[in-house]
This record gives structure tokens, C-alpha cells and sequence, in this order.
């Protein structure tokens, strides 16, 4: 006969609730390891989206997302000289603050050339930009519908939303939307009022500051990127960026503190499973002295008391780690950030787990052996 098992039919009510608030905290372990695994992913999609190999940059930066970045527009028809390039788009990126059916909605307005890089990629619904002005595909989390108009900029333009794309949100959660180049040089750098009266009374027409934020450079087939960012730093005196370094930069000067911080309260929260599951198992033992006494005294050998502890350990800390699991999974949807619970973090928790469980049953196990056989006998 298993006596863990059977202590804890005996205790059924007592080992529930336990297993339950346990989960519940576990849950949340769970769910922040999700939420970084989210957003990073949600960080990395964008600069994904259009499969560069090289992000072109204002000298000595480290990219748009990382920091401010700012060259000449004309500045795309010079990479795209430079031998081994197959493609580019000049590409600017800004949050926008708007208002939609009286909410406040925050984008991530990204401006591209169309037939260029830098375009929104497999639309859930709609079309892509067919006109070079006041229409706008966005992310479906920004709660727009097709054939809707919003209002963007500080003067007020309508823009018709014409696509929605699906899962595409900055490092921040803000919903990305594509708008034009022209556009977005408008919504990013407006020309203002009085330098607009003075180009009207002059009969020309006022246009935005004719810089962009990067430029997105993709690579001919057998060309080399290590030699074309060479020779666009070289001749250009621009900054080129790798792929795999601008997601680098992303990574440790975006979303590093909240990994820090996430990561904080994980061990915190792990360090507080520990506790309770120590507390527990060992109430649960001094409850049982007399009975374990009585095993000693009838010849059960340490072992069998050892296991009787650790068992009933792992069976509330892993019943509770997988109760946290399925309610973090079930759940997931409802969080206003996304929730990425990934296999290998699970596994990675799992192992953690059991860890934290046997040495939370090292303070009972030591009690349990130590019993006295005589307790067995006492009134």
C-alpha cells in the first residue's frame, strides 16, 4: 500500500485546497515566464516581417528600434546601386495616439513605399495601400474594422482602413499599422502652419521633411552581407546593420528590463512555492508523528518514512505546477498581453519544481526520521 496516497485520501479536502492556492501561484510563475516569451516574440515580428538582411541606419547608431534614426530619402536609390543588392524600402516608424468610437487607441504607424520592403505581409482581411494617400492596413488587436475612418496626426486626417493584419504589435503591445511613406513623413515630421501659409501664398505645395528612418536592404542570392554593408559604410558613410544584430539590439536595450523584472518575480514567487510547500509538508508531518512512530515501531526501515514525506512533496508541488499550467494556458487569451507558454519553459519550470519540492521536504524528512519509536506508546 502507497502511504502517501493513502494520507492524502485520508486528507482529500486538505490536499486540495493546497494543491489549488499552490497552482493558482504557480499559475503566475507560469504565466510571467508566457508574457516575456510573448513579447519577445511580439518584438521580433516586425523587424522579421520583410526579411532584410542588412538594416541601413544614420551613422554610428544602432537602428530605429534601439534609437533615434534619421537619413535622407534619396538615400534608398544609393544603397540600391551598390552591387548585391536585390532589394530595398525606405521605412519610417512612430506612435501615434488617436481617439476611435471615444477610446483612446495607441498604434505603431510604420510608413513604407509600396512595391518596396518594408509592406504588411499576409493580411488576415482586406487589401493592401492601393492609393498613395489616407488609407491604412492595421494589426485586427486595434479593434479597427474595414471600411473604417480614423483620424491621425495633429491636423486631423481620415484615414480608411483598408487590411487587417494578425499578431503584428510593437515590443510595447501597440497594435502596428502601415500607412504610406508620404504619409507617415507627414504624421512624423508635419510641416507647420505658418511655413504651410507661406508655401500656399508662394503657389507651391508645403511638403514634409523628406527623411526617413532606415533603410531595409535585402541581399542578392551568393552575395555576400558582410561585403555589401562594407562597402555602404564605406561609400555612403552610413551605418549597416545586420538582421541578426538589429534583433540583438532589440532585445538588450528594449525588452532587457522587463526580462530582468519578470524574471525577479519569478524567482521571488519560486521562492515563495518553497515556503509553502515546506510549511505544509511539514505541518502535515508533526500531524502524522505519532502514526510514523508507530511504523518505526513495528519495523518500518527510514526509507519507507522518507518516501512517505517526499512523495506527498512532489504530489502537491508537480499537482500543483500542472494544475498552474492548464489554468495559465486557459486563460491566456484574456491577458492583455500575449501569453507564449513554450514547451522548453515549461520543461525548464518542471525540473525546478521538483527541485524546489525535495528540498522543501528536507526539514520534515529529518523530523520524521528522528522520531522517537516510544511516541507510538504514549497516552
Amino acid at each position: 500500500m502507497n502511504l502517501a496516497l493513502h494520507d492524502i485520501r485520508h486528507n482529500a479536502f486538505r490536499f486540495a485546497l493546497t494543491g489549488v492556492g499552490l497552482g493558482l501561484l504557480l499559475g503566475i510563475v507560469v504565466a510571467m515566464a508566457g508574457i516575456y516569451e510573448g513579447a519577445l516574440d511580439d518584438a521580433l515580428r516586425l523587424p522579421r516581417a520583410s526579411a532584410p538582411d542588412l538594416w541601413v541606419v544614420q551613422p554610428r547608431t544602432k537602428g530605429p528600434f534601439a534609437e533615434p534614426s534619421r537619413v535622407p530619402r534619396d538615400t534608398r536609390d544609393l544603397v540600391r546601386r551598390i552591387p548585391g543588392v536585390a532589394a530595398t524600402g525606405a521605412v519610417t516608424f512612430e506612435s501615434v495616439q488617436t481617439v476611435v468610437r471615444g477610446k483612446p487607441l495607441r498604434l505603431y504607424v510604420q510608413g513604407y513605399e509600396p512595391d518596396h520592403l518594408g509592406g504588411p505581409e499576409g493580411l488576415a482581411a482586406g487589401h493592401g495601400i492601393t492609393e498613395s494617400h489616407y488609407q491604412i492596413v492595421a494589426d485586427a488587436s486595434s479593434g479597427l474594422a474595414l471600411g473604417e475612418r480614423v483620424a491621425l496626426g495633429p491636423y486631423g486626417d481620415l484615414y480608411t482602413v483598408v487590411g487587417l493584419a494578425k499578431g503584428m504589435v510593437n515590443s510595447a503591445g501597440d497594435p502596428v499599422a502601415w500607412v504610406t511613406l508620404l504619409d507617415a513623413q507627414s504624421l512624423q515630421f508635419p510641416v507647420p502652419p505658418p511655413l504651410q501659409r507661406r508655401e500656399k501664398a508662394a503657389g507651391r505645395i508645403p511638403l514634409p521633411t523628406a527623411d526617413i528612418n532606415a533603410v531595409l536592404v535585402r541581399i542578392q542570392p551568393g552575395a555576400e552581407a558582410t561585403t555589401v554593408a562594407a562597402e555602404i559604410e564605406r561609400w555612403k558613410h552610413l551605418s549597416a546593420v545586420p538582421q541578426s544584430l538589429e534583433e540583438s539590439y532589440l532585445t538588450e536595450f528594449v525588452i532587457q528590463k522587463m526580462q530582468r523584472q519578470l524574471g525577479m518575480f519569478m524567482v521571488i514567487l519560486i521562492v515563495v512555492s518553497a515556503v509553502i510547500i515546506a510549511l505544509i509538508i511539514y505541518t502535515l508531518t508533526m500531524d502524522k508523528l505519532r502514526s510514523i512512530a508507530t511504523l518505526k515501531l513495528v519495523g518500518a526501515p527510514d526509507r519507507t518514512i522518507v518516501a512517505l514525506v517526499v512523495q506527498q512533496a512532489l504530489i502537491i508541488g508537480v499537482g500543483g505546477f500542472w494544475l498552474g499550467v492548464g489554468l495559465t494556458v486557459a486563460t491566456g487569451d484574456y491577458f492583455p498581453r500575449r501569453v507564449l507558454v513554450l514547451p522548453e519553459d515549461v520543461a525548464i519550470l518542471f525540473v525546478i519544481i521538483l527541485a524546489v519540492c525535495l528540498l522543501a521536504s528536507i526539514l520534515a524528512v529529518r523530523t520524521a526520521v528522528k522520531v522517537d519509536p516510544a511516541k507510538a506508546l504514549m497516552g
